[in-house]
């Protein structure tokens, strides 16, 4: 960092509901400025050891933050619509992760070359986080889509949208995916500057959880000991989790997990990716804290849609490929149930017979 950071003090009231009801507390989050002309952010509520006890929340963000306080991994597949992220929780995984390029391809058609926009991340996230609204969902916020006052928008909507995280990344503005070749990075300054705007963002929001993690994709163009430096600073203004895309080994994984401790971890595998196929079990041994898959859901979606569309060309029928769902099975996989008891709880018979 170039220039002194002077001692900023944010005030905001938090609310903890508890069984004896709503216990409202002032707290402050500090920047404490250093010798080094780095500077430490510190907000003693959101102190992991805030964490550790209790039952999981109801609310996505916190639940999210206990799970990163306590012992285990967390093991997010990736999602892109909403039948992949129905078919993540009727396999019972207890965070998703809504990956842009898996957002961008099954909402637009298109690579992960910078195309979707913020509305684009926010709508999906908007419907994904609505079908079980305690369960957190983690989300990809690319670059921010812009400057500071972009990156608060961008983290303000993501919460208000129900999402629990997101990551934001120093690529340049046209990004691409993070496995892919020939990426370019901004400078620190204005790396930080992203992550400082997040932080702040969230900090606005009066007793917000939501976690802010830091991705740098610098690796490939300027090196691992720069883009450790880089998540080393993020952690210094604020961000809550650490995440370098494209690792290599797994004696990358053990380093920078040793270099960043103790802020947790994330490692991104996607299969064929820069990242080798770690399994959630090996990810835990390296002292990663998360592990997403990015693309987890459209890769196998494509392979099946790519097998039912040949099969229905060739044989002029979809019977082999349906393997024997019909329209209420596959409903029922869709909520088709909760939808039914809602309307019957609410003295409705308009699904008695369906």
């Amino acid at each position: 960092m170039s220039q002194k950071i002077s001692s900023i003090e944010i005030e905001y009231v938090d609310s903890y509901h508890g069984t004896k009801g709503v216990l409202a507390s002032t707290t402050k989050a500090t920047v404490v400025p250093l010798s080094n002309a780095a500077s430490v952010y510190y907000n003693p509520r959101l102190d992991p050891r805030n964490f550790l006890d209790g039952p999981l929340s109801s609310d996505p963000a916190t639940r999210l933050r206990q799970m990163l306080a306590r012992p285990g991994i967390v093991v997010a597949p990736g999602i892109c619509d909403g039948i992949s992220a129905r078919c993540a929780i009727e396999a019972g995984f207890e965070c998703l992760y809504q990956s842009g390029a898996a957002t961008t391809a099954s909402r637009l058609g298109q690579p992960d070359l910078a195309i979707a926009t913020l509305n684009d991340f926010v709508g999906a996230a908007e419907m994904v986080c609505s079908l079980q609204p305690s369960l957190p969902v983690i989300a990809d916020a690319d670059t921010g889509f812009g400057g500071a006052p972009m990156v608060a928008r961008t983290v303000a909507k993501y919460a208000r949208a129900g999402v629990a995280g997101l990551h934001i990344e120093d690529q340049v503005q046209t990004k691409r995916c993070g496995h892919l070749l020939g990426k370019q990075v901004v400078s620190r300054e204005e790396y930080l500057m992203r992550i400082r705007a997040a932080v702040q963002a969230r900090d606005s929001i009066p007793g917000s959880n939501f976690v802010i993690i830091a991705r740098t994709d610098s690796a490939q163009c300027l090196g691992w000991d720069e883009a450790i430096q880089r998540l080393k600073l993020a952690s210094q203004v604020g961000a809550d989790v650490l995440f370098i895309e494209g690792v290599k080994s797994k004696e990358l994984v053990e380093e920078v997990v040793g270099a960043l401790a103790p802020k947790p971890v994330l490692v991104n595998v996607i299969s064929g990716g820069l990242t080798p196929s770690f399994t959630a079990e090996d990810a835990e041994a390296m002292g990663a804290k998360i592990i997403i898959f990015s693309l987890a859901s459209c890769v196998p979606m494509v392979h099946a849609l790519r097998a039912a569309m040949r099969s229905l060309r060739t044989t002029g029928t979809d019977f082999v490929a349906a393997e024997g769902m019909g329209p209420r099975e596959f409903f029922e996989v869709m909520g088709l149930r909760d939808a039914i008891e809602v309307d019957a709880k609410a003295g409705g018979s308009a699904y008695a017979s369906i």
